[in-house]
């Protein structure tokens, strides 16, 4: 398993793909696949049968996973950057490697 670099609750931007500039908070994360769920990104389409939860049925829209690889973080500014890890005392912390401010 890999270490990933963008975590659930960050604001990240989709850097490649059919998504291309848009934003979004990270809502999962799936660590053996390499994806993300990122909140009104790559939304699709998904048709229902009725359910108990559900007795309409009908067709939904919700978000599918995006590769990690397409995302990039953003800082508190807006602006992309990369994430590096560094040691502050005895505490390991994310950092921007563009503003250097602790993520």
């Amino acid at each position: 398993m890999t270490k990933l670099k963008i975590k659930t609750g960050d604001i990240v931007k989709v850097i490649a793909g059919d998504h291309k500039g848009s934003e979004g908070k990270v809502q999962k994360v799936f660590t053996e696949k390499n994806k993300a769920i990122v909140e009104g990104v790559n939304m699709v389409k998904k048709h229902t049968k009725p359910s108990a939860q559900n007795p309409q049925g009908g067709i939904v829209e919700k978000e599918a996973s995006i590769n990690i690889s397409n995302l990039s973080l953003l800082t508190s500014k807006g602006e992309e950057t990369r994430v590096g890890y560094r040691m502050e005392g005895d505490k390991k912390v994310r950092f921007s490697k563009k503003s250097n401010e602790v993520i």
